[in-house]
C-alpha cells in the first residue's frame, strides 16, 4: 500500500527539496503571482498619489484582495518556511486590499493601515523569494506577462 500512496504522490511532493520547490513554484505559477501583488501595491500607491477618483482606487484595491486570495489558494508548498511565508503576505495583503477599498473614500486611517500592510507584505514575499532562491538556487521570475510565441516559461527565467 505504501507504494500505491507514493505512486498518487504529486511531483512536488518526491525528489530533493529544491525539485519539489521548483516544481510547485512552476505548477502553482508562484513567481507570477508574487509579481501580481507587487504591481497591484505600485498600482495603488500610483492611484493614491494621483488622488484617482475612488471608483479608480477601489478597482486598484480590489485587484489586490483578488491576486492575494488566489496566491493563498496554491498553498501550502512542499517547504513549511516557504509556507509561513507566503500564508503572512497574502494574509496580509488581502487585508491591505480590503482596508484600502474601505478607505478609498477618504478614510486617511485605514489608507495609513493598507499602506503599512502592504509594506508588511512586501517584505513578506521578498522573504518567500529568498527561501525560494536559497533552496533552488535561483531566483524565481516574477514577470506577470506570457511568453509571445505561448511556449512553456521557466519559472526562473523570464521570456
Amino acid at each position: 500500500v505504501p507504494l500505491l500512496l507514493a505512486a498518487c504522490a504529486g511531483a512536488e511532493m518526491s525528489g530533493t527539496p529544491a525539485h519539489r520547490i521548483s516544481t510547485w513554484v512552476s505548477g502553482a505559477g508562484a513567481g507570477p503571482a508574487i509579481g501580481a501583488i507587487e504591481a497591484d501595491n505600485a498600482a495603488i500607491d500610483r492611484a493614491l498619489a494621483a488622488h484617482s477618483p475612488t471608483g479608480v482606487i477601489h478597482t486598484v484595491c480590489v485587484l489586490l484582495s483578488n491576486d492575494a486570495s488566489a496566491g493563498n489558494s496554491n498553498l501550502p508548498t512542499p517547504d513549511d518556511q516557504l509556507t509561513t511565508a507566503l500564508e503572512n503576505a497574502y494574509q496580509v495583503e488581502y487585508s491591505a486590499g480590503n482596508n484600502c477599498y474601505s478607505g478609498a473614500g477618504g478614510n486617511a486611517s485605514l489608507l495609513r493601515r493598507s499602506a503599512d500592510e502592504r509594506r508588511q507584505g512586501a517584505a513578506d514575499l521578498a522573504q518567500a523569494v529568498r527561501r525560494i532562491t536559497a533552496v533552488t538556487g535561483q531566483v524565481p521570475s516574477t514577470t506577470t506577462t506570457t511568453s509571445p510565441d505561448g511556449g512553456d516559461n521557466d519559472p526562473f527565467n523570464p521570456p
